[in-house]
């Protein structure tokens, strides 16, 4: 055999490779036409004019090992896509056996696949590592410049990490490989030949057609294999395959086919479709997938902004519904004036006499007509130079639809009843004209009739203009005292009597003072002094006067105990200690003022009779409670917050067990105050305050408060809460008094405390003050807030 020892060449015995078998012992193949040959016809044309650089790079590409490729557990198998492959490999070894040579290397870790599992012969790592028994002793042979080596050790340690995935440990399975892809005659000690490779092509298709899922079975199947027998599911599913598997798996090589009687087998030439057709059908299905990809979104799309155009019609229809009803409302009111200005005009006439009364009547209307458009003017610039309403216009809206929403919701609601009412007559056939004709389907579309739908027009409008009623908060008087300095004088609680004459002041100082607040405001003092000072024996922490009694004040202090007070004759009337910790808050009732109820951090609500001077009932909780309230009108229910976040609300004629929960905050509940009769408004440490409505609770629960008001910051101290028709005052972490309105969210109005250095007498930031405690003056614009210092501040909205 010539050149067996040069690098272009490959020894007859040498497994590993390719051995040239050439009737005339002079037949050599370059490296570049032995991977032409071993590529196939198809890849030639690519390789022509190409050197080895150029070969290697082309296998540069991401492909997989087909020994990876068979042993992956989720293969399944695809007739056409194995035949394809089993095809590609045939052809190679033909190529190579048209010019001679015998391909030792027909074995799965020899090949590579790439896209559309097309297939290239590539002595990979696997079969340079292992040999027959005959070369084991024999080196390798290279395939070409250092380059190729180091391509070949790149790609040697990516298919050991990636065989590392695989459930076949990769040293093992090609240690097998050996022994499964080697022919009897090999066996035996015959040379290998030809017919040595058809018999590693039998192997090769019974590998691709009968895939197995554990090393222990692939073992025992292969076994089996070399003495032909198959798997049972293999011979019932697939009796062409196996048949012809047979065949090449012969053990007398002669009754092996030869590579021109394999290709001309029927099993080869059997009619199936062409790969460019499955390859152009695969990529019209993917190209039919991406367009219905493509349609589903466009859908989407589209359903989602026809959602919103059908939401925005809605708004659009409601609004100008809700324009109809002002306009109507102010065609209304201007007929009014109208008819105010002819009486007026009328009774000069009678005084007056025809002829003055008529010259005085165009004069007025005149008068009257300028003074129209001077406010129509006037209102116009407010609206549009109104820079609050501008910058919390987003706001305002939301709460203008949130309104109109459950307004439209409670009609629907309430016509619910009316349709059952109107379908029972139709059903028991009593009076089905009438019921015809004044059944709510017959109603237009709208749910709100006219008689209902102007019913948000009056509280939205008060909201709104008492919203932009005032511009600021301006102080109205300074509160200084003798004892400023001093560090105990954190204010806990603030309040009014029954007339807004006085206000008492209690905190950490144990001191109840006793102010007149038009004396504060009017006289420009360096020092103001309390007109009653009371002293007790313990920090207090709330305070609260008699609606009734004038005088009479109560308070609570950090003992549990609760006190009532005589200021006009400065001393303490009783003393109630039951409360085993301190006692948070304390509430006279505006409906019995002889009942004043108090909570404190031992989980209990006490309600006393001032006249007895003994608690007369307890509400027991599992959480400390750190408000208490009456409403105004009644002194059967009581309200309170608890350190579990949560507001109760009771009917004491059965104290069991709340009348309503109402469950949003995420803090502790400090403060309760109500509004009216159904509302009541909350303050937490979670930096809100919450608007309940109690009739929109259900089953006793309430989830849902009617607003969420933020702006101010409280996440750790009570910094006071405080109503006054509709407005909510209330302090905050930020040395801050802000007020809001009942129908808005955000705030309306807020105030900053200013913190004088007394040294240096200029203005310092200090993060540590906070406000502690606010109070309306009655039902008036004025309050009173304290903050941590001491400081107390009469503020009038102007």
């Amino acid at each position: 055999m010539k050149g067996s020892s040069e690098s272009n060449s490959r020894g007859l015995n040498n497994t590993s490779g390719v051995s040239e078998f050439c009737t005339d012992g002079s037949k050599s193949l370059s490296h570049i036409d032995y991977v032409r040959s071993l590529l196939g016809s198809h890849k030639e044309d690519n390789l022509v004019g190409l050197d080895d650089d150029s070969i290697v790079r082309a296998l540069e590409c991401e492909d997989v090992s087909l020994r990876q490729w068979l042993d992956n557990p989720d293969r399944s198998v695809d007739a056409f896509e194995c035949f394809h492959v089993f095809r590609q490999i045939v052809e190679i070894v033909n190529a190579a056996h048209s010019q001679g040579i015998v391909v030792h290397n027909v074995r799965p870790s020899c090949f590579v696949m790439s896209s559309f599992n097309h297939v290239s012969f590539i002595e990979s790592a696997s079969c340079s590592d292992s040999g027959s028994d005959e070369d084991a002793t024999t080196k390798s042979r290279e395939i070409g410049s250092s380059r190729k080596d180091e391509f070949l050790s790149e790609r040697r340690s990516k298919q050991l990490e990636e065989v590392e995935k695989q459930p076949f440990p990769m040293k093992q399975i090609l240690a097998m490989e050996m022994s499964w892809y080697t022919s009897p005659e090999e066996d035996n000690g015959s040379p290998s030949n030809c017919a040595s490779d058809v018999y590693r092509l039998g192997v090769l298709l019974f590998e691709l057609f009968c895939p197995v899922s554990s090393r222990e079975e692939k073992s025992r199947t292969m076994s089996s294999l070399r003495h032909r027998v198959l798997p049972p599911q293999i011979l019932l599913n697939r009796p062409k395959e196996a048949s012809f598997c047979l065949w090449l798996l012969h053990p007398e090589p002669s009754y092996r086919p030869s590579m021109s009687e394999l290709l001309q087998s029927e099993f080869i030439n059997e009619p199936r479709e062409n790969l460019e057709e499955r390859e152009a059908a695969m990529e019209l299905r993917d190209r039919i997938e991406e367009q219905e990809l493509l349609l589903e979104f466009l859908f989407l799309i589209q359903q989602r902004k026809q959602e919103a155009a059908d939401k925005l019609r809605d708004t659009i229809s409601l609004l100008s519904s809700d324009i109809d009803q002002v306009v109507k409302r102010q065609l209304v009111l201007q007929q009014k004036g109208s008819d105010v200005r002819s009486f007026l005009a009328s009774r000069k006439r009678i005084r007056q006499g025809v002829e003055t009364a008529a010259a005085k009547e165009e004069n007025d209307d005149n008068i009257i007509d300028e003074e129209e458009s001077k406010l129509d003017d006037t209102l116009e610039s407010t609206l549009l130079e109104s820079s609050r309403l501008m910058r919390n216009l987003k706001k305002l809206e939301s709460v203008y639809f949130a309104m109109r929403y459950r307004q439209i919701k409670a009609a629907a609601a309430a016509e619910k009843p009316l349709a059952r009412y109107y379908s029972a007559l139709s059903s028991n056939g009593r009076s089905s004209e009438k019921s015809s004709m004044s059944s709510p389907t017959q109603l237009p579309k709208d749910p709100i009739n006219d008689s209902r739908q102007g019913g948000w027009i009056d509280p939205f409008l008060e909201g709104l203009c008492k919203y932009l009623s005032f511009s600021k908060l301006r102080v109205k008087a300074d509160l200084k005292q003798g004892d400023l300095l001093n560090s105990s004088n954190l204010v806990c609680a603030i309040g009014f009597d029954r007339d807004g004459e006085f206000f008492a002041t209690a905190g950490v100082n144990k001191k109840i003072k006793i102010f007149e607040c038009e004396s504060i405001i009017k006289d420009g003092r360096d020092i103001h002094y309390p007109v009653v000072e009371l002293a007790s024996r313990s920090k207090l922490s709330g305070i609260c006067w008699n609606s009734y009694i004038k005088s009479q004040v109560a308070s609570s202090n950090f003992e549990g105990v609760v006190q009532v007070w005589d200021v006009a004759r400065s001393q303490l009337v009783t003393e109630m200690k039951e409360h085993e910790k301190r006692v948070w808050s304390i509430d006279y009732s505006s409906a019995d003022p002889t009942l004043l109820a108090s909570g404190s951090d031992d989980g209990s609500v006490k309600l006393w009779s001032i006249n007895q001077g003994v608690s007369i009932g307890t509400i027991k909780t599992k959480a400390n409670i750190c408000c208490v309230q009456f409403p105004s009108e009644s002194g059967r229910s009581l309200t309170f917050g608890s350190a579990d976040h949560k507001v109760y609300y009771y009917d004491l004629r059965s104290p069991k067990l709340p009348l309503c929960t109402m469950i949003g905050h995420n803090k502790t509940v400090s403060y309760v105050r109500f509004l009216d009769s159904s509302t009541l408004v909350s303050s937490s440490t979670d930096n809100t305050l919450k608007l309940w409505d109690l009739s929109m609770s259900i089953s006793g629960v309430n989830e849902t408060p009617l607003h969420s008001f933020m702006g101010h910051t409280n996440v750790k101290n009570f910094v006071g809460l405080s109503v006054s028709e509709g407005y909510i005052a209330t302090g905050s972490e930020t040395n801050e008094v802000f007020v809001y309105h009942k129908a808005f969210p955000m705030p309306v109005l807020s105030y900053k405390f200013k913190t004088i250095d007394p040294v240096s007498d200029l203005e310092v930031d200090d993060a540590s003050q906070f406000i502690s405690s606010v109070c309306w003056r009655g039902q008036s614009s004025t309050l009173v807030a304290a903050n941590s210092t001491g400081n107390i501040k009469i503020l009038e909205m102007v």
